[in-house]
């Protein structure tokens, strides 16, 4: 691992499983080696707007998802970046730990029950239902795709400046496999000719 502490730019949307292997896997990280990570709102909802090639259960789907992202946007607006990462940790650990597919209902208890957690305002939960805070989470997901382009997904990555898509993982990197992964993914990230790397997932992710 470089002696140079990374910075690490994570932008995810909280109901999106792939988001939530890649941010236990740096948490991972930033347990064995210096690493500064800032947590940033993204939406599958918006990657999703324009496009006309969706499934019409899956963009249903999203749609009836969206609203964990306007809370964490509201919490930003509210209480600044700092405090994205408790929400989503506490938020993710209920979720992903319990539900596999949560219907509307369950994401509203998952909420209220983070932000009680975290002694956060109860309030915060009616962001779920309002577009109040939307045009702060669409700057946010802007943010985190224009280095990358429109054609990509959640999580959207930064490292030291460098963004790509990804990295998707399956299942949580722990240990010494965690900072392998991390270092090879930045050891990518530093050069400017690297785009892409790509296979077909052939099972459920593993939260475990």
């Amino acid at each position: 691992m470089s002696a140079r502490p990374a910075v690490v730019g994570f932008w995810f949307d909280p109901v999106c499983p792939y988001s939530w292997t890649a941010s236990r896997w740096l948490e991972e990280v930033r347990a064995r080696v210096p690493l500064e990570i800032h947590h940033h709102v993204m939406s599958l909802y918006l990657l999703n707007e324009h496009r006309t090639d969706v499934a019409p259960d899956y963009r249903r789907s999203v749609e009836a998802s969206r609203g964990p992202s306007r809370v964490a946007a509201a919490l930003v607006d509210r209480r600044g970046e700092e405090a994205l990462g408790a929400f989503y940790a506490a938020f993710g650990s209920l979720v992903f730990d319990v539900w596999r597919r949560p219907t509307s209902e369950e994401y509203h208890v998952a909420v209220r029950a983070a932000l009680a957690s975290l002694d956060l305002p109860a309030d915060l939960e009616d962001a779920m239902e309002s577009d109040e805070h939307d045009d702060s989470m669409r700057a946010s997901h802007e943010a985190g795709l224009a280095p990358v382009g429109g054609e990509v997904g959640t999580p959207t990555v930064h490292i030291d400046g460098t963004a790509f898509y990804g990295p998707v993982l399956n299942a949580i990197p722990r240990g010494d496999d965690a900072v392998r992964v991390f270092e090879g993914a930045r050891l990518l990230a530093g050069y400017p000719e690297f785009f892409e790397l790509k296979r077909t997932r052939l099972r459920p992710p593993v939260f475990t």
